[in-house]
């Protein structure tokens, strides 16, 4: 039996470990091992001789590299751990331990993919060809295999099935072959930075910048299908109707910022509570100049008035974003005095 650094065999040095993990995680572990085992490991026990706490630690400490090695192999395949390990460990220590577990430990091909998420595999392999994806597919466990080739058009469903019945012996060169150049793409794609993408509050600020137009569109839609969804998204949204739930102090902030005539043409499709809200707002000369030139513009195209609408709404979120003003969402806002 070689020996390692601490002057130990195997066999020695696994003795040393259950020894230093105390009785009852011993109890435990033999519970997972076979009768040869049990016996093989409790004889070393009996003639271990005395050791140092230095050669102990030691061989805990090499016991948590190879079980860190191992996961990290598990994880992403050999070269996902190399990578890891060289880093950690440096390149001469990483690769001696890398060469100890794969003597001992037989990797099955595509190992690094049996622990990567079905539907990231199934968007890796997508676009290879029909045999490379039946070679991959041979090698995964049945549950994981039927859920990526569930994933695949029909007609790549039954060319995959049909070449992984009809698939014989492929030799180790080959195979090896295209294990590494499939694990060099997916540590590629592993490797990426990725970001939360999408969300209500996505979807509330893409509504919040589009058009009077398309935000009832999307909210109608959206009230008819998933109302939960619709709910949720109303709780965060601020159009022109929540002015009525804005501070006085607020609203007269906002009032400094608004064009007249835009915010006239606004009014002109407001509820009477809402405009009757502006105008207490304002001075008693400038409410009768506003109401004139509402009046004075007669009839006006709908889409004009959501313009208008979504003009001085915008200018109100520029104003929350500043600090300047609080949009209350609701009686569940409280403020901190």
């Amino acid at each position: 039996m070689a020996k390692s650094n601490v002057g130990l065999s195997n066999r020695e040095k696994i003795a040393v470990l259950m020894v230093a993990l105390g009785n009852d995680i011993a109890a435990e572990v033999y519970k997972k091992l076979d009768d040869s085992a049990i016996e093989l490991i409790t004889l070393e026990i009996a003639n271990l001789r005395k050791v140092t706490p230095e050669v102990k630690l030691e061989v805990m400490k090499e016991a948590q590299e190879i079980l860190m090695a191992r996961e990290f192999m598990a994880r992403g395949g050999v070269e996902y751990a190399r990578d890891i390990l060289e880093r950690a460990l440096g390149p001469e220590r990483a690769q001696n331990l890398l060469t100890r577990i794969t003597a001992s430990l037989q990797v099955r091909p595509f190992d690094f993919m049996r622990h990567t998420d079905p539907q990231q595999v199934l968007g890796f392999i997508q676009g290879e060809h029909p045999q490379t994806i039946a070679l991959i597919l041979s090698y995964l466990e049945p549950p994981q295999a039927a859920m990526i080739i569930s994933g695949l058009p029909a007609v790549m469903q039954a060319e995959v099935a049909k070449r992984i019945a009809r698939m014989d012996r492929i030799t180790p060169e080959v195979l090896r072959e295209v294990e590494r150049v499939l694990e060099r793409k997916l540590s590629t794609v592993m490797g990426q930075d990725f970001t939360m993408a999408g969300g209500i509050d996505a979807v509330v600020g893409i509504i919040n910048s589009a058009d009077r137009t398309t935000e009832r569109n999307i909210m109608e839609y959206l009230e008819e299908n998933d109302p939960e969804l619709a709910e949720e998204i109303k709780k965060r949204l601020f159009v022109f109707e929540d002015i009525i739930r804005l501070d006085d102090r607020s609203l007269q902030r906002v009032l400094r910022e608004v064009d007249m005539k835009e915010l006239g043409l606004a009014l002109k499709g407001a509820t009477e509570e809402l405009r009757a809200k502006f105008f207490k707002n304002m001075s008693k000369r400038a409410a009768e100049m506003l109401q004139e030139d509402m009046d004075y513009m007669g009839p006006v195209r709908v889409k004009d008035v959501e313009d208008a609408q979504q003009k001085v709404v915008n200018v109100i979120r520029g104003l929350e974003e500043k600090g300047e003003i609080i949009i209350s969402s609701g009686a569940e806002d409280e403020l901190v005095v």
